[in-house]
């Protein structure tokens, strides 16, 4: 995701909630939103794709659309953007962002209680008179006043995945004028959510003037021989420049964690060392005994090398210790994503786009998993279109052209407990995943638990139903879920989506101590998204997992076995 993506996508998203607060169409809001989401998370630059004259091969964004684009791309913005701007008070703007709150709700406390600030809706929620707005209920205002809670947590940081591509942009710009260069801090670690982002590098003054003139900086914030500090669009962003005997030991200390730092110089001070950015020193004579590389750090303490994901002394300096840390999963293990949309439900791509697509990133197959038929907002697919969809799937793997398609759905639980479509379809497919989309204030535990006890539910999708920065998890008892999951042999799923993230590391490492096993599905709704297995995969890291332990690094033949097994019982 490039500048050009981020910063028109939010321009789109920002139309939709003008005109959503004017009271427009919810059609000509819903096309605003959809172009955002799939312009966001683009694998290309919109801006390359337009001088290409490729703008028509966008799934989902009409003609009036691409002509909005291309006013951006040629001069910066949108007319219909700046016009709606100034008709909404600037400090109206930021509380769009409040989750739970909406561009309606927002229109009638600006118009009905004279709220133009965040300050305002603070104290019409503290002082009450939010209860008086037409259908606003003391258990909205609870969700409002928690939606804010939320977004101010979040100012400061950002998605890992919005994270990730704006570091990787920053490494490929200074790359030529580097001998060495990473990531360092929370982004290394693999963290869900990101503050600022700090990057070390091998090299001279190139490197230095390099980093403050990158694309997009806003401000220099400080610049020395050795370290600089850059905001980059809206993130601050810190170099520090390193000399080669020293990387190891600085890439160790700025990666982090500070609890997991504080764990190892505790360990230092007691074999009469001392650990810092520039190596691992004799306490007595101050002699250097290491730092070229990180390994060196660990090797000193007596411990083995520890990947950045685990470094959140949550044990793992035990492990290194007893020589008992996990052979974590790698990216270049995962067979296959097993959470896709098309355009058969509310995706952009077609099934074989989304095949040949697998093919390229050396995928053996890839699940195809649309809405069913209760979530009409998404065009989900009722039992007659889900067996078209099959034939269709069937027809396309018999060709052979790309990775094989798992016939999928990715089926809604009833707040019943009761599943969304037939045994006589769902016996017909490949993989099903079972999600909760409904009824979020109600506990989802015999929800849940009701779907694991279906011999035809593989995966309970996104099973927290979190949205970072916007959504707080449904109540649930996991361990009970979890018990459930391991007794009826039910994968629980990593949604591999920045903005969900579903499990979490610390359950994921709770699941797999108790026997329960993991897929990782991206819940890509257009191709442009899929790139998002790598933070599943780092998700799953954080949470101690090894290959065995996600159902994705299985040959296509074993997994089939194994989705068998669960509708035998085992």
């Amino acid at each position: 995701m490039e500048n050009n993506n981020r910063k028109l996508a939010r321009i789109l998203s920002r139309i939709a909630d003008f005109l959503e607060f004017k009271g427009d169409s919810i059609y000509r809001v819903n096309a605003y939103r959809k172009a955002a989401r799939v312009i966001k998370d683009l694998p290309e630059d919109i801006k390359e794709l337009h001088s290409k004259g490729k703008l028509g091969s966008i799934h989902g964004i009409g003609e009036k659309l691409r002509e909005k684009i291309g006013q951006y791309l040629e001069g910066g913005t949108i007319k219909k953007y700046e016009e709606l701007k100034r008709e909404i008070p600037e400090e109206l703007i930021i509380l769009m962002d409040v989750p739970n709150l909406g561009p309606k709700t927002l229109r009638l406390a600006y118009e009905g209680l004279g709220v133009r600030n965040l300050n305002d809706m603070k104290k019409v929620i503290k002082e009450g008179t939010l209860t008086q707005l037409p259908g606003m209920g003391s258990k909205k205002v609870k969700k409002i006043e928690k939606g804010l809670e939320i977004f101010l947590k979040g100012q400061d940081r950002m998605l890992l995945g919005e994270a990730i591509q704006i570091g990787e942009r920053v490494l490929r710009h200074l790359a030529p004028h580097a001998s060495n260069l990473s990531i360092a801090g929370s982004l290394r670690r693999m963290k869900e959510t990101v503050g600022d982002l700090d990057i070390l590098g091998v090299g001279g003054k190139e490197i230095m003037e390099a980093f403050v003139q990158i694309p997009g900086t806003k401000e220099v914030l400080a610049k020395g021989e050795t370290k600089a500090s850059i905001f980059l669009e809206e993130t601050q962003i810190d170099l520090r420049v390193i000399r080669e005997k020293e990387w190891g030991a600085a890439l160790q200390y700025f990666t982090g964690s500070k609890e997991h730092n504080v764990h190892l110089r505790e360990i230092a001070r007691d074999k009469k060392l001392k650990i810092n950015e520039y190596g691992i020193f004799a306490i007595e004579g101050g002699k250097k005994l290491g730092g070229a590389k990180e390994e060196d750090v660990y090797k000193a303490l007596g411990l083995a090398y520890i990947s950045p994901e685990l470094r959140e002394d949550r044990g793992e300096i035990e492990a290194a210790r007893d020589l008992t840390l996990p052979t974590l999963v790698e990216y270049h293990q995962i067979q296959g994503d097993l959470h896709t949309h098309s355009q058969w439900s509310d995706g952009t791509a077609t099934l074989e786009e989304i095949s040949l697509e697998g093919k390229k990133l050396g995928y053996q197959y890839i699940a195809v998993t649309d809405h069913s038929k209760s979530m009409k907002i998404a065009h989900g697919l009722d039992e007659k279109r889900l067996e078209d969809q099959i034939k269709t799937i069937r027809t396309i793997n018999a060709q052979g052209k790309g990775a094989y398609l798992l016939a999928g759905i990715e089926m809604d639980i009833h707040p019943d407990g009761t599943l969304d479509l037939e045994p006589d379809i769902l016996k017909e497919l490949d993989w099903v995943v079972a999600s909760v989309h409904s009824h979020f204030t109600q506990d989802a535990t015999e929800r849940i638990l009701s779907a694991c006890h279906s011999p035809w539910v593989h995966c309970i999708g996104h099973p927290t139903g979190r949205i970072i920065f916007s959504r707080e998890p449904y109540p649930l008892d996991l361990e009970k879920v979890f018990k459930g999951a391991a007794s009826t042999g039910t994968v629980l799923e990593i949604n591999a989506h920045q903005d969900r993230l579903d499990l979490m590391d610390i359950h994921c490492r709770k699941a797999k101590e108790m026997g329960v096993k993991v897929a990782i599905g991206t819940d890509s709704h257009h191709i442009g998204q899929l790139w998002m297995m790598r933070l599943g995969v780092g998700i799953a890291r954080r949470g101690w997992l090894e290959a065995p332990d996600v159902i994705n690094t299985y040959p296509l033949k074993d997994l089939l076995a194994f989705t068998k097994r669960k509708r035998k019982g085992g």
